[in-house]
């Protein structure tokens, strides 16, 4: 993902206040463990003396001081991990608590730029640095099925509201368990104010846990973005227009909001038609069932979601509204 000095500069200050915050952490720990602990300081002393002592001696010719070296450190580490444990403390509490174990807060892996690189950048490109604070509200663990009735029953299916939702659930789950392995979207449908946009976030926020790059967007940013792309032609509208088609996940929320037209038509073709064929999952969530989608957006949009999405319709109350009362 193309990005400018000042964007690259952006990024790695912030990696560089991880890291600073890292090590003022490690340094506040190691004081109070010293403390608490002193028999903890005289073998991290004893651990410095060992290596001076054994490079030396490995310097002067002696071939068994490396193996010598590594039995004694090894049954240092032994001892402090018994005696963080004797005191209630975790064997790893002396070791750096990195944002990003996989980079260790350094944005590479390897020379390759880390995933959470990536999400960075698209965090800072697409402005989503809100939607953080959003999963951590809206997430499977603040997820409820109290809002769905067990008594509303969908004339059409024969299914309870409460039903639909748990296999809705179960469905979304099993779309974020394989999604390494098996190439699938969901298009999330139904009236307004079931939670639909919930699910969805509840998605996104355990492929970002587990290291994927994820883009949100309601219909008109998307067709906002989309249209700088066409009209624009400039570097940054390109560089946009790219990572729609190249991300791990793109959220379309809310289709049919926005003001439709033959160029949205095309353009939500071309989008979900170029993620087809590149394998890149897409959820979309909004109010329009099948029909309503052909009318608005053509028999070829249509055909693509049908063939190649993971149909959930939500129905029940208003949860929004349900919530007010309670």
């Amino acid at each position: 993902m193309p990005l400018s000095n000042s964007q690259y500069d952006e990024i790695f200050r912030k990696y560089d206040e991880k890291q600073l915050a890292s090590q003022h952490q490690l340094e506040r720990r190691t004081k109070d463990v010293y403390a608490r602990i002193p028999a903890l300081k005289e073998i991290d002393d004893a651990i410095a003396t060992c290596s001076v002592e054994q490079a030396r001696r490995l310097l002067d010719g002696d071939a068994a001081a490396l193996a010598t070296l590594r039995e004694k450190l090894s049954d240092y580490r032994r001892q402090k991990e018994q005696l963080l444990q004797e005191h209630g403390l975790t064997s790893d509490y002396l070791k750096p608590v990195y944002h990003c174990p996989d980079c260790r807060d350094t944005g590479y892996v390897n020379g390759r730029r880390c995933h959470c690189f990536e999400q960075a950048a698209i965090n800072l490109v697409y402005t989503q640095s809100n939607l953080k604070e959003i999963l951590e509200r809206e997430n499977f663990s603040t997820f409820s099925f109290d809002y769905y009735s067990a008594d509303d029953i969908n004339p059409a299916t024969g299914r309870s509201s409460l039903e639909t939702a748990k296999d809705a659930v179960a469905k979304c789950h099993d779309f974020i368990d394989h999604f390494d392995s098996t190439f699938s979207n969901l298009y999330l449908y139904g009236d307004t104010g079931i939670g639909k946009t919930f699910l969805s976030n509840c998605i996104a926020k355990e492929l970002l846990d587990r290291g994927h790059s994820v883009i949100y967007f309601t219909a008109f940013q998307l067709f906002d973005i989309l249209s700088k792309g066409v009209f624009k032609r400039d570097e940054e509208a390109l560089l946009s227009h790219r990572n729609i088609f190249d991300c791990d996940l793109l959220i379309i929320d809310d289709l049919g909001t926005e003001l439709s037209n033959s160029f949205t038509t095309s353009q939500l073709f071309l989008c979900i038609n170029e993620r087809i064929l590149r394998q890149k999952s897409t959820i979309i969530s909004t109010n329009l069932g099948m029909n309503q989608l052909a009318d608005i957006y053509s028999e070829r949009v249509l055909s693509r979601i049908s063939s190649n999405y993971t149909l959930l319709k939500l129905f029940g109350a208003d949860i929004r509204i349900l919530k007010r009362h309670r």
